[in-house]
Parts: structure tokens; sequence; C-alpha cells
């Protein structure tokens, strides 16, 4: 019988010829990550499980990559950056991307310029760019949307503390061989349509809990039309319906990007078998497809963005590991290219590379040539808010956190969760959406399909390409 591509890269990392879904078997893990949320609570069970002497089982194989609550005057927040040092300095951890910046002592003033920092932003966004994913690879790590570098063809998964403290000391873990559901897309990707839109779709249809501990393959000629960038926003997002994992196939977009930044020299390519066994099946013709946003309060609350024109805005957010990426970037600063928006509008990119790129690109992905206006000063020039790379909104954080919704407003955001209470006051409206929408949506004040301003496809040139 056939095995799938997670199947296939598991039974490797087992040092099996086959597995089978249901099956438990034990995998050498290739990297794991943490971060400033959950490294301090990872670190602490490593020294009571394994001796505070314990030294970590590779230390070239686990990036710390601080990212979630950096831009911030609370306490507690530095504190766990200081633990994240102390742990990194003991241990000789080869890949650690230090905010430098946080010194203990009120709100951090930030990178002045973001070649020139040690820190990255966002682990998902930082991870393929410092070259930690490869085609497959397990990558583990202690963040449910770790699932994001499955579009690089490897097996990614977020784990607890625990599980990561006990890979942190042998470099295996236990896991459970998922059984693989099968999202196929059918054609070209529209221009009034991104990622966001398609998995928005395969989350309302099957819901939040339809993917539960389950591999989410998305496939077909639609998939292979996408960025490689826009495609880690379907991975991404796999765990919003319980899946285990997100994989898409690798092509040569993944294999240019992955030469150019790994730091390892070699990896395997797996495919699905032609006799692989699915467990669930449906394509999408993207024709067919129309811009969507997940309503309050869940991603499996689809609807289509023009009968959603009633709703009334307060707030658009453009960032986060979904929609934070440059070609997010470029997407909303060509919609929004010589308009104002008219409400507060934020804007925080995905990684201190991302914050370069649209200082130095204009709105074909190119470099900036004679007269050319930059994506940041198109996205200045229309009125957004500009905020430095990191997590900052997307998972609330403290109140003085950039772009925290604070009161109880309606917000359309490009982040990736719009449960009660995650982007900041537990009575906020987050209404998902591509970027495409949010940035229409900025312009009206109203949830707002992008077909009104977009019909011609938008370039992005060599963004995000390598």
């Amino acid at each position: 019988m056939g095995m799938t591509m997670t199947e296939k890269i598991m039974a490797k990392h087992a040092g099996r010829a086959s597995v089978s879904p249901g099956e438990n078997v034990w995998v050498d893990v290739d990297v794991l990550m943490t971060h400033d949320v959950c490294g301090p609570g990872t670190i602490g069970i490593f020294h009571e499980k394994f001796g505070r002497e314990a030294k970590v089982w590779d230390n070239t194989r686990i990036p710390i990559i601080p990212d979630h609550y950096i831009f911030t005057a609370d306490e507690k927040c530095h504190r766990n950056i200081e633990i994240l040092r102390k742990f990194v300095k003991e241990q000789g951890i080869k890949y650690f991307y230090d905010p430098e910046f946080v010194k203990n002592e009120g709100m951090p003033n930030p990178y002045k310029d973001p070649t020139k920092t040690n820190y990255k932003g966002v682990c998902h966004k930082a991870l393929p760019e410092e070259g930690h994913c490869r085609p497959g690879e397990i990558l583990l790590g202690t963040d449910s949307h770790t699932c994001t570098a499955g579009a690089f063809g490897q097996f990614a998964s977020g784990v607890g503390n625990t599980d990561a403290a006990f890979t942190m000391g042998t470099g295996k873990t236990w896991l459970k061989v998922p059984p693989t559901m099968k999202f196929g897309f059918r054609g070209q990707i529209p221009p009034y349509l991104t990622a966001k839109d398609l998995i928005l779709a395969v989350i309302g249809q099957i819901g939040v809990a339809g993917a539960t501990y389950k591999t989410m393959y998305f496939a077909g000629d639609g998939i292979a039309s996408l960025t490689l960038e826009d495609r880690m926003t379907l991975t991404n997002m796999a765990i919003e319906a319980g899946g285990k994992n997100g994989v898409c196939d690798v092509d040569e977009k993944t294999l240019d990007y992955v030469r150019h930044r790994s730091n390892l020299p070699q990896w395997e390519v797996f495919e699905d078998d032609p006799g692989a066994t699915y467990c669930y099946e449906h394509e999408w013709d993207l024709a067919t497809l129309e811009p969507l946003v997940a309503k309050p309060h869940s991603p499996d609350n689809k609807d289509l963005a023009r009968n959603c024109a009633d709703v009334q805005l307060d707030r658009a957010y453009i960032g986060s590991c979904t929609g934070g990426k440059i070609t997010d970037m470029i997407f909303a600063a060509n919609l929004l290219k010589g308009h104002e928006v008219k409400i507060p509008t934020y804007v925080v990119p995905g990684s201190t590379e991302v914050h370069q790129d649209m200082l130095t690109l204009g709105l074909d992905g190119e470099p900036l040539r004679d007269g050319d206006k930059s994506v940041y000063a198109t996205l200045e020039d229309a009125g957004c808010h500009m905020g430095a790379a990191s997590c900052a909104a997307c998972l609330g954080g403290p109140e003085d956190t950039f772009g925290r919704l604070n009161e109880p407003i309606n917000c359309i955001s490009t982040t990736n969760r719009n449960f009660p209470g995650r982007m900041g006051h537990k009575e906020a409206g987050v209404y998902l959406a591509s970027p495409l929408t949010v940035a229409a949506s900025a312009l009206t004040g109203r949830v707002t399909d992008p077909r009104d301003y977009v019909s011609e496809p938008i370039a992005t040139g060599q963004a995000g390409v390598v």
C-alpha cells in the first residue's frame, strides 16, 4: 500500500520501511524551536527532569527565537528573555536571535535598522529565513503555528513544554502517525484571492475540529500557482482546524528558497505515492471561490466578504505569521496606493527581513528604481500606523502592545485566530480576512470585497522568492 508524504517522513525518522495511521512511533527530531512565551517553561522542565547541569541533545538544532512580547514595558516579559539568554549562554546554543534592545527597563527602544540587529521577529517567518526549514525533516516547536513550516515539505507541528523538554534532552519524541486529508485546488489563483481565502474555505467547510490530529495536505495546480509565502498561510492555519500538521508538495519554488537559505547542505524530498490512502478528500475550483471572512468568534464562522458589507469596523490590522510576510505587505500596499485609510490601520512586519524588504522593494516586488515608492512608504502615506517586527497584537499581550484591542471594538485582521480576547479585549470582534480584504475594508470602514479595488494580478516579483 502506498504512503503519504507525512507517513514517509515519519517512517524515515523512525528507522522503519513503512508506518500506518494510528501507529505510535519513536522518531528522531531534526529541529526544536522555542520562544519567549514557552521557552522558560520548557527550560524549567528540562532542568527538573534531566538535572540542572544537563546538556541539550544538540546545541546546533535548537533555534530560540524571542518574538511574542518584545515591545512592552512589562517586567515579566523582560524576565522571560533574560531566562532565555542565561540558558543560551550555559548551553552554547548556536542559533539565538536576541532582541538585544530589551534592557529590563521600561518600553524598549526598537532596532533603528532592521539589518543591524540579532532580533528576527516572528519565529514562523524567521525559521525559514534563517535556514532551519528543509524538505523531509521533522521540526517541532513550542507554538501551535509551527505547522507553518509544512509549506516546505516537512513534518512540522507544535508541542507542549513537557514534550519539548524531553526532545531538548534526547532529540527524540513519540508520535502517533496521523491519517491524511487531501484538499485539492484547481486552476490559477485569481488576482482578488490569496491563500487566506483558500484556508478559510477549508476551515469553514470542515470546522475547527474537522482535522483533529490529521495531516492537512494541500495539493493541485492551484497550490502550485501560489507563492511559497502564500503556501505558508495555508499550512499555518492547519491548526485552526485541529490539524496535527499541514503540508504542501515540494517544487522548484521550494527548492530554490531552501538551497539559498538552508544552514545544512542535504535534505530529502518526499511525495505522496499514487496509491496513498486519504481519510477525506475535497476539491475546489479557484475560479468559483470568492473573498471570504471569518466572523467572530471562530475561524470556521465563514461568510462571503460581500455579505458582510453592513459590518462597521473600528480598526484594521495587517501582520502576524499569517499576514505579515512581504507578499502580504505588497498586496495591501498595491490596494492602498493613492488612497487614505478611513479607520486606524496597524501594520506589523512579520520579521526584520520583511521590514527591510518593505523599505527597499517597490510595489512590484522588485528593488526600488528612480521615482519608485517603497512598500513601506506607500502604506505610511495611506495613513497606516507602522510597527516594528513582532507578533504584536496577534496574541493580545500586555496593554501597551502595539495595535492591541483594549476596547470592545470591531477589527478586521490578517491574523489567524479570532477567539474572544485573542487580540486583547474579550468583547472585541475580530474578522479574519486576507490582506487584500483587510486593505479594502480599511478604506471604507466596513467589511469590503477587494474586487471593488482589484481586477488585475498584483506582481510580487522577487519578493519572498529566495
